[in-house]
């Protein structure tokens, strides 16, 4: 016995002899360190003092960033040589007092030149830093502050290894350590992000600001208020305010007190605005431009990972110390139930545990919360970044790229693919951190079990190489799904953006069926994908029970033994694991996920550009030359054998007005699109010299401001505004509007007429002041005076010393012309003036010969009105006329009317989008949670989720009292029946997961597919007035990203939320069980916790309402910008528009930050208070009786302790309240008021309604709005059978009210139109708009073939179709094309022109052949010879049909039976024409007066 004793005493000499030497070696290698660093320190300074700037030469700082880093760095410092100091005097006084060992010397040695290099660093960041040029911290201090991390973690470590080898340390090593580490993560933050960032930012932003302030005068009040906005606390934030998210709660204070607007939010810092964010990604993917600036997926990733570099050092840094402190928990377990077991431990070495516990969850939630939000601002920077470079990408795509990606793709990529990149910096570290952290996990089963863990270690290995099959079949899902969704998103961004014309046809439900056919295609690949998923997740859930089953079977069979302890160290360490197994499958799926969406960003970053190279600036000597063509040829497409336009050679003086007129698809716009650089030159030259500014024969109107849209980035200049509102005619449309030119407009001037569009765009080219001007056909869509009136005003008056070349199909306006170019297939046939061009009796004698039939035609009627008028003058017929109402054109005042005058804002057609206020309610969940299968599946998935924790618990309990507490206990049977058991509850409890999951995925995909169909009937179904004040960005959004959120994110954020539940709760049973005392803390910490939530939740409720209302702007800025790209090219607003891009960036960037930062700010106070709970409950167990319960079950209490927090439940319930927005935003679609029943069966008309034709109105009264103005004011009025009625009035007169009201688009306030003896309102929608036919003002085509354009609901044979087309002038066109009636039309038909298109609307109306057919200025884009056919094949086709015609040209109606004039929604006139002509001083006479004279001259 005595020779164990000594060979026992011999041993412990030998180890405190080697953990002496190696406590001496730590204290050796530290003081070495800093007498190094103190050397290198004194050289480097010591070069440096004869260079030293002089202030003035010294760069500008940012002031508060500056004094924030810096001052704090220099306390912490200051901090640390004190500590230093301190530690050295207690050495010292405890070696004067008990003798001094080497250890001691060593150690005061250390602790001196630690108080000493400390001091010296203070000393000079006090001193000598704030007076140099740096804007860094010195690089030897930054290497220095990284060094001095590492030995610390090192040492830390180290300590904790001699420790557990039962070695007493100091508690002087241990304070040492710790303050440290602490100091040392303040360091690397700030040799990270101190001062490098913010200069680096300044200097990226400052060209950005120069151009900003440039055109800061145009952008109008828009960017002023910007400026003026309260910057984030979070930017001048001190230490300890960053360290606890204390300065998110001034916000949360006032979101507690009032619902919060965008308003109140402040902006974000500067390093984090989109400018500089943008700036910054800009400079890293442009500098890697070695392949002809093509953007691979490599590029754009290596891109993204330099310009956020030091966030990912700083997160990466922030995981490890997460994942360190995770694991020291599982590692002390054993120690913990050995201490409980042996009953002559000393107190405090209890205590020393529960103090390392409790420091470990503290630093793991002090790291986990930082790591968090540093992620979230990561994912909002990349989202900034790309949101930013697809827009400028955007409004630089050529013509043929847009062609080949539509709108609705874009859309994906804006909403879809940047936000999942954005939500990958979530997934970035796991790449790296899943392998440490099962290494960790293996080297404590190795302590715990030895060989065992490499059996672990071979499962989870097996499971791992299972991902590559797993990751490509979800690479294939999900490619398969966006690509659905793209097809998806595409017809149903056309379908919105022409609803219109949709419901004009009654085809809004084939349109409808066709995405309910797109959606189920697409939910095919959802099933695959969800479904796989849920495997996938079952799979990785049941991994840790696998592992652990399969380690304790294999401790089993091989007699390794097994305690209590080991078995509570294994557990801790399998749920732990459970993390980065589940990771693992998450991140595969998300790398899958993000590669798909960066390819796909990466190829639309790919695709051709708008190529500004095409026109050359002419040389500044050559002022008389402005445009010049050499050799012209020119194709949209250069892979197609059909050039556009060919051997083009023209040259154009200063002050010249050249007109361009030929048929319908000669290329006249063509040429005007050449001119600005938009269609892909073949060969020869393009010369300019001047500004340009051009008017678009499609409107492209911005929403917002009329007078934002006029002015269009430019300084307002009042008396030139003035004037140019006069001149194009706008001044009565502005007093008859309620807010006069701060009227807002809605998408696409959607509450404005053809007309006053069209006055719009050319009033903002006149503001533009430009040296040339491109005019295509700008007078189209105006009534023949209003057109005289802009031409002499605007051409011959202001435009008067300008370049100007205009498209005209109206012959009228070609004898002022310097110069007329004829086009015809792409040539240019004849030019000339006037006079030479009439002389050479060509080409252009045929729009000559229509033009002086139509003016013979009315000569004649003239002629036959003074007849008339000789033989009765005083015959007036049943003109509705009177003295009162025909007056000259001068005292006709808008002032007369009772206009109602709106000064509310509610006046505006367009409002801000709608948001629920307050918290989400009840109703929402409930609708969620019933709308598939009534809500049946609800409770079983409660069970089998209830069922699983308690078999969890259970198998954990067994596995416990089965064995023994200490090594030298046997188990009674070998461990069969233990293995067993564990074996059973454990299959049971993976069971119960996979039937949670199946069921969870099940009822997810019902219902997103319920919800879909649901809102989709409801917009479909909407009234026109829906979509007249809805942004298509707004419905967009609802279809696509809430779409996506209720398809895929909100089943597995319910399933999250469930298991944080019942998780939670098992872990309070099984510690309150331990000791029931513990309840006495579980109450008042979950009523503190519930507390926070709900002071919390109005905040971040509202944030996360912001965030879809600011994205839908982005997306709806972004839609609109695409459309009219090549305008804003031409007037080079693109920085402009950029610019106000990077400003709602911002204005998304803002709640997003605020709301990182407001559940940072809960989740810490939860950890805190779960953090103190665990401590109390350590406390207890040490301090109770050993002989109450078994150290165990004591160390179960322990081990379930660890991962006790209720921050995952208000976690997942916050971040559910979030996603679950999506279905309140849904819902608020699903009730949208409905246009009336398609079908009314009681009230069905007969097949052949109408036969007649006859309309009656009485007293129609109608407005856009209940809260705008009356269009119709009290109109009343009959078109018999078969007459050809002409309406003609100014614009805005309410001539296409009219017609929106016959189809009712529009529901009269009162008054009603009768149709042969139909009250039109009591019969069905449907069976009113497929009996009447309209061709209507803006010629539609949608994505598809010839032949679904003209028979979409395909009811005609061919035969019937090339009848039409012949008919219609479009026959010989569509045989020259090799697919003939399949041949492709893109997106808006732009592979067509404006006149071809509407032609095939004709052809629409020729195939139904309806007894009404309106004609809403359906020939203002085609030539005077094609609208002379047009009307031709019109009389003769619908000779017997009631034809209702509003015309600009008066030609169009002088061969009508009626006319009828309105003005201001009145009507002014109605008779015939040959009878109004003879009434010399009616309007109608007056209109055709100016019209003939014009024309004659």
């Amino acid at each position: 016995m005595n020779a164990f004793e000594q060979s026992k005493n011999d041993i412990n000499i030998w180890i405190f002899i080697q953990q002496s030497s190696t406590t001496i070696f730590l204290h050796g290698f530290s003081a070495s360190s800093h007498i190094i660093l103190l050397l290198v320190l004194s050289i480097s300074w010591a070069c440096k003092k004869s260079t030293i700037p002089t202030p003035e030469n010294s760069k500008p700082r940012l002031k508060n960033t500056y004094t924030l880093y810096h001052w704090s760095t220099l306390i912490s410092c200051m901090g640390l040589s004190f500590c230093d100091l301190l530690l050295c005097m207690l050495n010292y006084f405890s070696g004067y007092r008990h003798g001094w060992s080497d250890l001691k010397i060593f150690a005061q040695l250390d602790f001196g030149f630690r108080t000493l290099t400390w001091f010296v660093i203070s000393a000079y960041l006090y001193i000598k830093f704030p007076h140099s040029s740096e804007h860094r911290f010195p690089i030897l201090l930054r290497i220095w502050w990284a060094f001095y991390f590492l030995m610390s973690c090192f040492y830390l470590v180290m300590h904790l290894v001699l420790y557990w080898k039962h070695s007493s340390l100091s508690i002087l090593l241990w304070g040492s350590d710790v303050v440290s580490i602490i100091a040392c993560l303040f360091f690397c933050y700030t040799g990270l992000f101190g001062k490098g960032r913010e200069c680096e930012d300044f200097l990226l932003l400052e060209p950005l600001l120069k151009n900003s302030s440039n055109r800061n005068n145009g952008d109008g009040e828009q960017g002023s208020t910007v400026g003026g906005e309260t910057v984030t606390p979070y930017a001048n934030a001190n230490l300890l305010s960053i360290f606890n998210f204390a300065w998110i709660g001034p916000l949360l204070a006032l979101g507690y007190k009032k619902t919060l607007d965008l308003e109140d939010i402040p902006q974000v810092a500067n390093y984090d605005s989109a400018n500089v964010v943008f700036a910054r990604f800009r400079n890293k993917l442009e500098s890697d431009g070695n392949d002809s600036g093509q953007v691979s997926t490599l590029k754009l990733v290596k891109a993204l990972i330099l310009s956020t570099w030091k966030e990912i050092l700083w997160t990466a840094l922030l995981s490890i110390v997460c994942t360190l402190a995770s694991y020291v928990g599982p590692y002390l377990i054993d120690a913990f139930v050995q201490y409980l077991n042996s009953p002559h431990q000393l107190k405090y070495k209890g205590y020393k545990l529960v103090v390392i516990f409790f420091l470990s969850k503290l630093i793991r939630c002090l790291s986990e919360r930082h790591l968090f939000f540093q992620l979230r601002k990561m994912t909002m920077n990349v989202c900034a970044a790309l949101f930013s470079i697809i827009y400028k990408k955007s409004l630089r795509l050529s013509n043929q790229s847009k062609q080949d990606h539509t709108n609705g793709e874009s859309i994906n990529l804006m909403s879809v693919d940047v936000e999942r990149t954005g939500f990958f910096s979530w997934y970035l570290h796991d790449m790296w951190k899943v392998p440490i952290q099962i290494v960790l996990a293996l080297l404590i089963l190795y302590k715990s079990l030895g060989i065992a863990s490499l059996v672990a270690l071979v499962a989870i290995l097996i499971l791992m190489l299972a991902n590559v099959p797993l990751g490509k079949l979800q690479k294939k899902f999900q490619r398969e799904l966006m690509d659905s969704k793209d097809r998806r998103m595409k017809v149903t961004s056309e379908a919105l953006r022409n609803m219109k014309i949709l419901k004009l046809q009654g085809w809004e439900m084939k349109f409808l069926a066709k995405i309910i056919d797109l959606r189920n295609f697409e939910t095919k690949w959802l099933k695959k994908l969800l479904y796989s998923s849920a495997v996938i997740a079952f799979v990785y859930l049941s991994t840790p029970m696998f592992v652990s089953m399969v380690t304790f079977g294999f401790c089993m069979f091989m007699r390794i033994p097994l305690d209590s302890g080991k078995i509570l160290s294994a557990l801790a360490t399998f749920q732990l694991l459970k993390g980065p197994i589940y990771n693992i499958e998450d991140t595969i799926s998300m790398i899958v996920q993000t590669k798909v969406s960066l390819d796909r960003i990466a190829s639309f970053l790919c695709l051709d550009d708008f190529h500004p190279d095409i026109v050359h600036n002419l040389p500044g000597d050559s002022d008389e030359v402005v445009i010049e063509i050499i050799k012209g040829n020119f194709s949209w497409d250069l892979h197609s054998p059909n050039i556009t336009l060919k051997d083009l050679n023209l040259k154009v003086y200063h002050g010249m007005r050249v007109a361009i007129c030929g048929s319908v698809g000669s290329g006249k716009s063509s040429l005007l699109s050449c001119l600005l650089g938009e269609v892909p030159k073949i060969s020869g030259a393009i010369k300019l010299n001047g500004t340009k500014a051009y008017v678009a024969q499609s409107p492209w109107i911005q929403s917002g401001k009329i007078i934002d849209n006029i002015l269009f980035g430019k300084v307002m200049n009042k008396e030139r505004y003035e004037m140019i509102l006069e001149a194009c005619s706008l001044k009565k449309d502005l007093e008859l509007c309620a807010f006069g030119d701060q009227t807002i407009i809605g998408e696409r001037g959607i509450n404005l007429s053809g007309g006053q569009k069209q006055r719009i765009q050319i009033a903002r080219a006149l503001y533009h002041d430009a040296d040339i001007y491109l005019l295509d056909d700008p007078f189209s869509a105006l009534d023949a005076h209003t057109g005289t009136h802009l031409f002499k005003e605007c051409l011959l008056g202001i435009l008067g010393s300008k370049t100007v070349i205009y498209v005209t199909h109206q012959v009228e306006f070609l004898t002022s012309a310097d110069l007329i170019l004829v086009m015809r297939d792409g040539r240019i046939t004849q030019a000339g003036k006037y006079e030479e061009i009439i002389s050479s009796r060509t080409d252009f004698m045929e729009f000559m010969g229509a033009h002086k039939k139509a003016l013979a035609d009315l000569n004649s009627a003239e002629r036959q009105a003074a007849l008339n008028n000789l033989v009765n003058d005083e015959e007036d017929g049943n003109m509705i006329c009177s003295d009162k109402s025909i007056q000259d054109d001068e005292e006709t005042d808008p002032k007369n009317y009772k206009i109602e005058k709106l000064v509310k804002s509610e006046g505006q057609l367009v409002q801000e989008e709608k948001r629920e206020k307050g918290g989400i309610s009840v109703s929402a969940y409930w609708k969620y949670v019933t709308t598939a299968y009534g809500g049946g599946f609800i409770p079983l998935i409660l069970l089998a989720q209830i069922l699983f924790q308690f078999l969890l618990i259970v198998s954990s309990y067994w596995m416990v009292l089965a064995t023994p507490v200490s090594q030298d206990v046997r188990l009674h049977d070998g461990g069969s029946t233990l293995i067993f058991v564990y074996v059973a509850l454990t299959i049971g409890s993976s069971l119960c997961v996979f039937i949670r999951s199946m069921l969870i995925v099940t009822i997810g995909y019902k219902t997103s597919t319920l919800l879909f169909n649901k809102m989709h009937m409801c917009i479909f179904h909407a009234p026109m007035s829906f979509f007249d004040s809805t942004p298509s960005g707004r419905i967009l959004n609802r279809v696509s990203i809430d779409q996506s959120v209720v398809d895929t994110t909100i089943p597995r954020q319910i399933e999250e939320l469930l298991i944080s539940i019942v998780g939670f709760l098992g872990t309070i049973a099984v510690m309150s069980h331990v000791a029931w005392q513990m309840l006495i803390i579980f109450i008042p910490v979950t009523v503190t916790c519930i507390w926070y939530q709900r002071y919390y939740i109005s905040a971040a409720r509202e944030l996360s309402r912001l965030v879809g209302v600011c994205q839908a702007s982005i997306i709806q800025h972004f839609s609109e910008s695409n459309l009219g790209s090549s305008t804003i090219r031409c007037f080079d607003q693109e920085e402009r528009f950029i610019n106000t891009n990077l400003k709602l960036v911002d204005g998304y960037s803002r709640p997003i930050f605020h709301f990182s930062g407001a559940i940072e700010w809960l989740c810490f106070r939860m950890d805190m208070l779960a953090s103190i709970t665990y401590v109390v409950s350590l406390i207890f167990l040490i301090s109770a009786p050993k002989e109450i319960l078994s150290p165990g079950v004591m160390g179960l209490a322990v081990t379930y302790g660890l991962n006790f927090s209720m921050h995952g439940i208000i976690w997942d319930l916050c971040s559910l309240e979030s996603k679950i927005i999506s279905v309140e935003r849904i819902l608020q679609y699903t009730s949208i008021q409905s246009e009336p029943p398609l079908l009314v069966e009681e009230n069905k008309p007969d097949r052949e309604w109408p036969q007649q034709g006859k309309v009656d109105i009485f007293d129609l009264q109608v407005r856009y709005a209940p809260h705008l103005p009356l269009i119709l004011r009290g109109l009343t009025c009959s078109f018999l059978g078969g007459m050809k009625i002409g309406i003609v009035g100014r614009t805005g007169s309410g001539k296409s009210t009219l017609v929106q009201v016959l189809f009712r688009m529009l529901e009269p306030t009162t008054g009603q139109i009768w149709i042969d003896g139909i009250d039109i309102s009591k019969i069905g929608l449907h069976d009113l708009r497929s009996r009447l036919s309209i061709i209507p003002q803006d010629p539609i085509m949608f994505d598809g073939t010839l032949r679904s354009n003209l028979d979409p609901l395909e009811e005609y044979t061919d035969e019937k179709i090339w009848e039409v087309l012949d008919r219609c002038q479009l026959g010989d066109e569509v045989r020259k094309k090799e697919r003939k009636l399949n041949s492709a039309v893109t997106e808006n038909g732009e592979n067509w022109s404006i006149g071809q298109r509407q032609l095939v609307c004709l052809g629409r109306v020729l195939l139904k052949r309806s007894k009404v057919l309106i004609l809403d200025e359906a020939t203002a884009s085609v030539d005077t010879a094609t609208d002379y056919l047009i009307q031709q094949t019109l009389r003769q086709h619908f000779s017997g049909s009631t034809v209702i015609t509003i015309a600009h040209r008066i030609t169009s109606i002088l061969n009508v039976d009626m006319v009828l004039l309105l003005d201001n929604g009145l009507v002014l006139e109605y008779d015939s024409p040959t009878k109004l002509l003879e009434i010399k001083s009616s309007s109608f006479a007056k209109l055709v007066k100016e019209y003939t004279r014009s024309c004659s001259s």
